[in-house]
């Protein structure tokens, strides 16, 4: 690779995480605001807008798969590594190599059959609320998890590459 290429690189890499922690900090912010107007409109006046509750739980959704895909970014998603704490060095890489490799392939399956599901509702034309299309808020499923697959495949991929023994 071109060694112009890697300084590129690193500034594609800052500012997506800026892009990424701003997204996950701008919508945690407003469903906080959002949820605690909806309960002062409940408590205090005893209305509350019709649009809150479904877009609250478009949020819920949108968040968690923003959260996941920062988890994967960073490795501090869940992981299951009772076997690794008692391999060798040598082994332990390709252990890792296989859960990464396995988790690549599932949420690739997972992306895979979310941009179905987007599809189907696409094709439905469901609305949830407020004439916004369910498509577009479903969205995330299949690049959520199309990120972190790409994310655990490079991931593996690096552990196998012969500048990780250096």
């Amino acid at each position: 690779m071109s060694e112009s290429l890697f300084p590129l690189l690193r500034c594609t890499k800052r500012h997506l995480l800026v892009v990424e922690n701003g997204l996950l900090v701008l919508l945690l912010t407003a469903m906080i605001l959002l949820a605690t107007l909806q309960i002062i409109l409940r408590n205090g006046w005893a209305t509350g807008l019709s649009w809150a509750d479904p877009a609250l739980r478009v949020a819920v959704l949108w968040i968690t798969l923003l959260g996941a895909m920062a988890a994967t970014r960073d490795s501090n998603h869940i992981k299951i590594d009772l076997l690794t704490r008692f391999l060798p060095a040598q082994l332990k890489i390709y252990a890792q190599l296989i859960t990464d490799l396995f988790s690549a392939f599932i949420c690739g399956i997972l992306a895979w059959h979310g941009g179905h599901f987007v599809y189907f509702e696409w094709q439905d034309e469901s609305i949830l609320f407020a004439s916004v299309p369910a498509w577009a808020c479903e969205l995330i499923i299949p690049f959520g998890f199309g990120v972190m697959a790409l994310r655990f495949l490079v991931s593996g991929l690096l552990k196998i590459s012969p500048q990780s023994s250096r």
